[in-house]
Order: structure tokens, then C-alpha cells, then sequence
């Protein structure tokens, strides 16, 4: 291989290249004359390889001992929280958050390992009396087989650890592939995962293109499930074909999140909660809470104090520890938050603060955090995932109202209320429609031991993390035997 140039892992070995592949260069969104990594391009033919490698290895894999599986987990859970500031700042480069949510990301995907190598050992089964005399009756969960794994790239080691790890940790082969916009934080998990222990062909990663390589794996007969993070349209379409072919499907496919704020609510920690949920890691987040909901007793105050917070928020390189938003992931997705930003102006929004682009030395896909208000229910800006730092203001009279704007979406994935009425926090949890419900919390930031997933437009199939995922990573089989 050409010294510095990375590829794919297939079948327990990085890949040696061909010499006719293409080459993908990894830049830094903070200085984009800056290449983090290069790699070589996977294609449909490494796919397929890949895959039947999985299969090879499923068998075995499927009946191995609790233990090698747990040992297995812990020991990457471990190196990956042993080099948490190594990572952190690869992940920074490629992506562009800040160090501080980047460690963060690195904690989590780690503590993710750790935990499912203990669910490895909690493994058990259910027993029946059958309503017949003398018959008996047990229910035990075996692995689906090869399990395809499409991440995206606003969490670049956080997603793929959260997916891989149950995965493996319920006796299944995998075949991931991670988003093309930040493949170094796959590739460093992938050289951990292949000093773990596993099995050839139980673990295979391809840096590659969705249309072709993401296809391949997504199309393939011996592919048993697909789990899938990214966009609403991606995402019908993978249902779709898993569906056609009958596979298992998993999806997680974004939102536009609701934060209502009541009159009575604590405005220091309504005004953080709003911040942090809204533009922390440059907005790019599906769970950010992109449509504020503001009752008009408390709406003045609140805009004024959180405009003047928006407008001191320093927008820099991702490395350094002062700055609070980095950059926007690549150009691509810089346009469309400046898209966004210019119809919200001809709609007739207020652009209170932010909006513009940042010159900064190195270049860089900076943006200032916008602030909207005077927003109506059908600005585009109000109804659509924009996924930048980009946020929308509807004031409201009470909490009816707020609580039937915040159910205005098609999508479903976190809400949050910020009030100090157990009333008006009890009805949200019980009543909102979305997966998961934050009360004087950010509606992005959740733990690794519980469920994740939303619902309507936002989530799809089985819930991901914590035990639930041995809902989607397992299969069921009821056997009877007479006694």
C-alpha cells in the first residue's frame, strides 16, 4: 500500500490496493487546505467480497462463547477510551466539532462497547408451561446473521459504535459503512476492532460511495438486516428494498424538534437549554431543537437574552478550546444552510442576529448561528430539518397552543418543554408524539444505556441502544418439546 494512503477492512486485513481505484482525500472543514487522510475507494466488487466474508464467518460467530464476545467488546471499549484525545481530535479535524463535544462522542462510543460487553453475559431465554399437559415450551433470541451498518457523518465514531457494538455483542457479522464525509474516525475504530480478538470476516468496513458500494450491501441476498442513519429520503428508499427482499430494516432518519418555553419557566435555564440544543455541534444534529415554541408572557425578555447570547458565541477552528460553534461539515452543506437563511428573509421572518458567513484565516466553512423571529407556522424555515446553526422562534399565547405547534410536524424524534409546572411537564411527557421528551433539558444529549428513536417521519423499526437493541440484532424461535 502507498505510504499515508488507508483502505478498506475485509475478511480480518486492510485491503491492498489494486492500483486503479480512486482516491478520496478526508480535508478539515476548519482549513480545508488541510487533508487529514486519503483513501482508496471501495467498490461494488470489495462489497460483495466483504459480505460473503461476514457470511463465511456467521456460523462460527453465532455460537461462540459469551465470554470471547464480551472480552472482545470490552477490550475496544477500553483502548477507545484509553486514546479519547487522540480520537477526539481526529474526529474535530474531519468534522469539525469542537474538541470538547468531540471527547464527548469518543466517551460515549467507548462506555457503548463497555456495556454491550456485559450484555454479551446477560444473555437468556424464557420458559413456558404449555396449556397442554406434559409439553414444554422455551423462547430464546439467536443473531440475524450479516448485518449491514450505514452511518452518517454529524457523529463519526458515537453512531457506528452505538450499531457495531450490540451487533457483535448478539452474535452477528458486520459489514459497515461509514459516511464518505468522515471516514479517519471509521478507519481508527476499525484498526482497534482488528486487534480485538474477532474471527476473520466477523467485522469488514468499506470506505466507499452510497451508490455503489452502500447499494451492493444493501441489496445483497445474504445481508439479513440494515441499520441505517442519514436522511428521510435515503431511508425510505433503503426500506423499500429491504423490505422487497424481506430483510429486517432500522432507521433513523432525523427531525425538526421542538423546545417549547413557558412564561413560567427559569429563563437562565431556558435560555442555556435553547442554546446548547439549538446550535451546539453547528446545529448538524437530529436531535437539535431547531423551532422554538415561546409563550408571549415571557417571549421579550427570552429573545432579547437569547439573542445577546446567540451574538457572543465564538465561531472558530474546532481545535481550539475557546472556540464554542466550529465549522459547517463541507460546502454542500454550507450552501444549503445559507439557502435556508436567504428564505427565511424573503419569507418574512426577522433575521435578529447571525446569518452570514465567517471569513477566518485558513478559510474554513464558518457560520454565523441565525436567529429568526417573528417566524410563521409555514416558513420553510419553521417546517424543515436544515440540520446548520439555524434556528426559528414562533411566539404562542399558552401552553395549548404551544403544545399543538409542537405537534405540527411530520417528524418525531425529541421534544422539550422547559416550564416549572408539573402539570405542564406531565402532560408534555405523557401527551408529545415524539420517541424521547426532554423537561429543562437540551433535546439533543442522551445516554448510551437507554433507548433511542423517535417516531412518524423521524425512526423506523426497532429501537436502538440499551437492551432494547436485541430487539432489532436478534431473531426469536419458541420451541415445544414433550416432557
Amino acid at each position: 500500500m502507498s505510504a499515508g494512503i488507508k483502505s478498506s477492512f475485509v475478511n480480518g486485513a486492510f485491503v491492498a490496493p489494486r492500483g486503479d481505484e480512486q482516491i478520496l482525500e478526508n480535508r478539515n472543514p476548519s482549513n480545508p487546505s488541510e487533508i487529514v487522510d486519503c483513501f482508496v475507494r471501495a467498490d461494488a466488487e470489495l462489497a460483495n467480497q466483504a459480505v460473503e466474508a461476514a457470511h463465511a464467518a456467521a456460523a462460527q460467530w453465532a455460537n461462540s462463547n459469551p465470554q470471547l464476545r464480551a472480552d472482545v467488546l470490552d477490550r475496544i471499549g477500553s483502548e477507545i477510551l484509553a486514546r479519547r484525545e487522540e480520537l477526539a481530535t481526529l474526529l474535530a479535524r474531519e468534522e469539525g466539532k469542537v474538541v470538547r463535544e468531540a471527547l464527548g462522542e469518543v466517551d460515549r462510543a467507548g462506555r457503548s462497547f463497555k456495556f454491550y460487553a456485559q450484555e454479551a453475559l446477560r444473555a437468556s431465554g424464557e420458559k413456558y408451561d404449555s396449556v397442554r399437559a406434559g409439553v414444554g415450551i422455551d423462547v430464546t433470541r439467536h443473531p440475524v446473521g450479516v448485518v449491514g451498518i450505514i452511518s452518517p457523518w454529524n457523529f463519526p465514531i458515537a453512531i457506528p459504535a452505538w450499531k457495531i457494538a450490540p451487533a457483535l455483542c448478539f452474535g452477528n457479522c458486520v459489514v459497515f459503512k461509514p459516511a464518505e464525509l468522515v471516514p479517519s474516525s471509521a478507519w481508527a475504530l476499525a484498526e482497534i476492532i482488528s486487534r480485538s480478538g474477532l474471527p476473520a470476516g466477523v467485522f469488514n468496513m468499506l470506505i466507499g460511495p452510497g451508490r455503489s458500494v452502500g447499494d451492493t450491501v444493501m441489496r445483497h441476498p445474504l445481508v439479513k438486516a440494515i441499520s441505517f442513519t442519514g436522511s428521510e429520503q435515503t431511508g425510505r428508499q433503503i426500506a423499500g428494498i429491504a423490505i422487497e427482499r424481506m430483510a429486517k430494516v432500522q432507521l433513523e432518519m432525523g427531525g425538526k424538534n421542538p423546545l417549547i418555553v413557558l412564561d413560567d419557566a427559569d429563563l437562565d435555564i431556558a435560555v442555556d437549554v435553547a442554546l446548547q440544543g439549538s446550535f451546539f455541534s453547528t446545529g448538524q444534529r437530529c436531535t437539535a431543537s431547531s423551532r422554538l415554541i415561546v409563550t408571549e408572557g415571557i417571549y421579550t425578555e427570552f429573545t432579547q437574552r437569547l439573542t445577546e447570547r446567540t451574538r457572543a458565541l465564538k465561531v472558530g477552528d474546532a481545535l481550539d478550546p475557546a472556540t464554542d460553534i466550529g465549522p459547517v461539515v463541507d460546502p454542500k452543506q454550507l450552501e444549503v444552510d445559507l439557502g435556508y437563511i436567504q428564505s427565511g428573509v424573503a419569507e418574512g421572518a426577522s433575521l435578529a442576529c447571525g446569518g452570514k458567513r465567517l471569513e477566518r484565516e485558513g478559510g474554513g466553512y464558518y457560520l454565523e448561528p441565525a436567529l429568526f423571529l417573528d417566524v410563521k407556522p409555514e416558513m420553510r424555515i419553521y417546517r424543515e430539518e436544515i440540520f446548520g446553526p439555524v434556528l426559528s422562534v414562533l411566539k404562542v399565547r399558552d401552553y395549548e397552543e404551544a403544545f399543538a405547534a409542537a405537534e405540527d410536524t411530520p417528524y418525531g424524534l425529541s421534544a422539550g418543554i422547559c416550564t416549572q409546572s408539573l402539570k405542564y411537564a406531565e402532560h408534555f411527557k405523557r401527551n408529545s408524539s415524539a420517541g424521547m421528551v426532554m423537561v429543562n433539558l437540551p433535546t439533543a444529549g442522551v445516554d448510551y444505556h437507554v433507548p433511542f428513536g423517535g417516531n412518524r417521519g423521524s425512526s423506523y423499526g426497532a429501537r436502538e441502544q440499551g437492551t432494547h437493541a436485541r430487539d432489532f440484532f436478534t431473531k426469536v424461535k419458541t420451541s415445544y418439546q414433550l416432557t
